[in-house]
């Protein structure tokens, strides 16, 4: 009996392990992707590099890397605020040291010393989830000592199964990141010199990051698995743009007159921290935080 008992505990346990391990956020009780125009690839972005590796079809894009080139596309038009979203689809399998990535910046108007948002998954070995990171740069060197607000996430679905929608939302008061209209982080304007206030342009890329995107470089692509593919649709970039009239009000993230997120979405954002919040660059105590003192304001 007491066997059975025993089996019937680690059978019980292991339920609970397997449903944890996907169980989905609560509400967030407000949608702003449902908000915002979709637009078609050719009505707002162009491409960047590699345009061999860049296919449009039924209003999707799929760009590729393999062992000759990976690809970018970038918008048509800077903004100074706004929504930015994309429903995207990653690569299964094996895809270690790859990077899809989603983003906004201003690199190419300000080289070395520019500002940036990013979205970007790190690809993975068999077996092991993806990590969405998240980062803000202002005003970066790009010569190695650019400081990073890195915060990772694992998610609470496969991304390789399905499209799934994720989105940044810039206002002057709070960057806030999306995944399918929960939110995940809200990185707040503290002062002038943390965050970014220069018009900047919307990106997205699939490149080579072996050196460090895989549990630090551990793991580095292999192009026995090429190609490797990333797919983009339902893309959405509304907001002002750098030639909008002064008066152009930016967009919101909450059924609120704030603009800011609601009780109910913070709430949300703070289930997700617990279950699937991976890395916090605040709470890192190798890095020397007095360059990032929004961490400690």
């Amino acid at each position: 009996m007491g066997y059975l008992v025993f089996l019937s505990l680690v059978f019980i346990l292991t339920e609970a392990s397997v449903s944890n391990a996907g169980y989905w956020p609560p509400s967030p009780g407000f949608y702003p992707s449902s908000k915002f125009r979709s637009m078609t690839f050719n009505q707002g972005f162009r491409n960047l590099w590699g345009p061999n590796h860049q296919s449009v079809h039924n209003n999707a894009l799929d760009i590729w890397l393999d062992r000759t080139s990976g690809s970018g596309f970038k918008s048509v038009k800077p903004f100074r605020s706004g929504y930015f979203g994309a429903s995207i689809k990653l690569q299964p399998g094996y895809t270690a040291g790859v990077i899809t990535a989603f983003y906004l910046s201003n690199n190419e108007a300000h080289p070395g010393f520019h500002d940036e948002v990013d979205i970007e998954f790190l690809g993975t070995t068999f077996g092991k989830p993806y990590t969405l990171q998240t980062n803000v740069y202002i005003r970066g060197s790009g010569d190695g000592k650019i400081i990073g607000r890195e915060m990772k996430f694992h998610l609470w679905f496969d991304p390789t199964k399905n499209f799934h929608h994720y989105a940044i939302l810039w206002s002057p008061n709070d960057l806030i990141f999306f995944v399918d209209d929960v939110p995940i982080r809200r990185y707040p304007r503290k002062s002038s010199a943390t965050f970014p206030l220069r018009p900047m342009w919307l990106y997205g890329s699939i490149w080579d990051a072996s050196s460090w995107a895989t549990e630090d470089g551990k793991y580095k692509a292999d192009y026995r698995y090429q190609p490797f593919v990333g797919r983009f649709t339902n893309f959405k970039a509304t907001g002002c743009s750098a030639y909008s009239a002064p008066r152009c009000h930016p967009v919101t993230a909450s059924p609120g007159r704030s603009g800011g997120l609601s009780r109910r979405q913070h709430m949300v954002m703070k289930w997700v921290h617990s279950h699937y919040l991976v890395y916090n660059y605040c709470w890192d105590n190798k890095r020397d935080h007095s360059l990032t003192p929004e961490c400690w304001k």
